[in-house]
């Protein structure tokens, strides 16, 4: 006897009492639950329509959780322990002392050097020795400290005066040094008044604060080498004579290249921001000149934090069972401005600080000059590995600013109103994290690549030991796109799962981006319902990006998950409908 066995995916066929390969007979009540994510194939002969996420709003600025929501230090934060130095924190001042308003005094009272490959060698230090020749013409070793000294106290009236007093103790790069940037600042930049003032006021009162370096910075400071877990706690009147070193040249050992014992650390000399004619120069200038002559006139009373974090155990991405956390993405605003007591993500070279002290002029080294303290984390840091942060806690923002790149224009001097916690740091939290540069675009989608930086962002965002009602919001937006080469909405997706798994909200600035506000908003929704954001980037990297012989895979990111997990759901919806029949399809 025949039946017919009609089947809910659109035809039909004859049966004689068998049903053909691929159906079963299964009791629905027996159905195994699926794994999160075991996409199955559609099924031939299925349609499904394109997924197109609902509509939203056409007019509005931001999308999800107000961001009066987000946790914000300090009403999010737990109480500090007392500032005392231990085994993994450096503290250069004297805690005992430490009161709201006073500058805090340096520890020990004395100066104490070490000239050795664990500490910075200072400019003052006894070992630093330059040759010289006596009266006989043989050659002996002076202090180079007191011909700095000597050359920077000798009064400057013009930019050449300033030049030839850096040669004088940097012999070996007198022909080697540029100072056009600073002479043409100097000469047409600046109006006449506004160079007198320089050379009659700034600059002298920069001199002191530089040469007294051993009376302010008593303590060695530790190298934050690569592998180590350790904290620098210093004084903003401490850093602020690093920085008038640094601004002179006066750090030995740190302008040779190629394999010399600071090769794996950034620049801290400024001799790269005096030289050529970019018309970015000048705008760099103005807005250091204004931090020192703000701290030359008033010694600042705070302290600043950096400390290296090194992470050996990350997330089993593939199984990570954490759900998404609270959004807040818009696109007016800016990390600094409208992220204040959030964890401020740098988007970070791995040499920290990038071009400030160069040619660059994109995000990390505007926030470098507007709050010049981060620059003397150049000084200290090696390199970042790729399971490595750098964590800045209390600098002050000093000046304001318009543009980016070559529209940057330093605006005014910016005074900065952020409390200030138990350890006398501001409330502004920098992470720097520093993305991977890829040279081809389909590279970033490979599964060693997306681990590498999920790990990354997870290192920056993780406090360890910190519970999560305590930990503020990330604030961030398009790490490692433009010149690094990262696309903005895996970039975006990355961040997302990273904040997840570290237990805090993501709050994302898009700079302008109104598109890229609308799709990361329209995915968030869609994955807290639906998704499994590592797999699905995993499909896609098999499906689309493996095998691609252009530049760029024909589907795009956003429009594979949403199709995905779409003909996914669709095809459940259609296994329960035979189930109830009675029939189930075999994978």
């Amino acid at each position: 006897m025949f039946h017919v066995v009609t089947v809910n995916c659109g035809f039909q066929f004859v049966n004689s009492g068998q049903l053909p390969v691929g159906w079963r007979v299964k009791d629905p009540r027996q159905r195994s639950p699926k794994e999160k994510c075991e996409f199955k194939p559609q099924r031939p002969g299925r349609k499904v329509a394109k997924y197109t996420p609902p509509p939203l709003p056409s007019n509005k600025k931001w999308f999800g959780t107000p961001i009066e929501e987000m946790r914000r230090m300090p009403a999010c934060g737990a109480r500090l322990p007392h500032l005392r130095p231990s085994a993994n924190h450096t503290v250069t001042v004297r805690v005992d002392l430490l009161r709201e308003g006073d500058v805090p005094k340096p520890f020990p009272t004395h100066y104490k050097d070490l000239w050795d490959n664990k500490h910075v060698k200072m400019p003052c230090s006894e070992q630093n020795l330059y040759p010289v020749e006596d009266e006989n013409g043989d050659r002996t070793a002076g202090s180079r400290w007191e011909l700095i000294q000597t050359a920077l106290l000798n009064k400057f009236t013009c930019s050449h005066d300033l030049k030839e007093a850096i040669l004088r103790y940097n012999v070996a790069y007198s022909k080697k040094w540029d100072f056009t940037a600073l002479t043409d600042f100097c000469e047409k930049v600046l109006e006449d008044a506004e160079a007198q003032h320089l050379f009659q006021s700034i600059l002298p009162d920069m001199v002191k604060l530089a040469l007294c370096l051993p009376n302010i910075c008593t303590q060695p400071i530790p190298l934050l080498k690569q592998k180590m877990n350790h904290s620098i706690t210093m004084s903003q009147e401490q850093i602020s004579s690093f920085l008038a070193n640094a601004f002179f040249c006066t750090f030995p050992r740190r302008n040779a290249k190629m394999k010399s014992e600071y090769s794996s650390y950034p620049d801290i000399n400024f001799n790269r921001l005096f030289e050529g004619r970019s018309p970015r120069k000048p705008e760099k200038l103005k807005t250091l000149f204004c931090y020192f002559r703000r701290v030359t006139e008033k010694k600042p009373t705070g302290l600043v934090t950096f400390t290296r974090q090194c992470l050996q155990e990350f997330p089993d991405w593939e199984r990570s069972q954490k759900k998404l956390s609270r959004l807040h993405v818009t696109y007016e605003g800016t990390i600094e401005s409208n992220g204040q007591g959030m964890l401020q993500v740098d988007f970070a070279n791995r040499f920290v600080g990038g071009g400030v002290t160069g040619a660059g002029l994109v995000q990390e080294e505007i926030r470098f000059l507007i709050n010049p303290e981060l620059i003397v984390s150049r000084l200290i840091t090696e390199v970042l590995d790729h399971n490595e942060c750098l964590i800045i806690t209390g600098t002050e923002q000093y000046s304001e600013y318009t543009g980016y790149a070559e529209t940057y224009r330093w605006a005014r001097s910016h005074e900065d109103k952020t409390p200030r916690d138990e350890w006398q740091r501001r409330y502004t939290e920098i992470v720097a994290i520093d993305a991977f540069h890829f040279r081809r675009f389909l590279d970033q989608f490979g599964p060693d690549k997306i681990r590498r930086e999920l790990n990354k962002a997870y290192c920056g965002f993780s406090r360890p030991n910190v519970p999560p009602q305590h930990l503020s919001a990330v604030a961030t937006g398009n790490w490692g796109c433009g010149a690094f080469g990262g696309d903005s909405r895996l970039k975006a997706l990355i961040q997302i799962l990273a904040a997840a798994e570290a237990g805090r909200d993501i709050v994302y600035f898009t700079f302008g981006d109104v598109e890229l506000m609308r799709d990361i908003y329209s995915m968030h929704t869609f994955l807290c319902e639906k998704g499994d954001i590592y797999r699905l980037l995993l499909r896609y990297y098999n499906e689309q990006c493996r095998n691609c012989s252009t530049s760029g895979p024909d589907v795009k990111l956003y429009s594979f998950i949403y199709n995905t997990l779409e003909t996914y759901a669709h095809s459940t919806d259609d296994d329960e409908e035979d189930e109830e029949k009675g029939l189930c399809f075999e994978d």
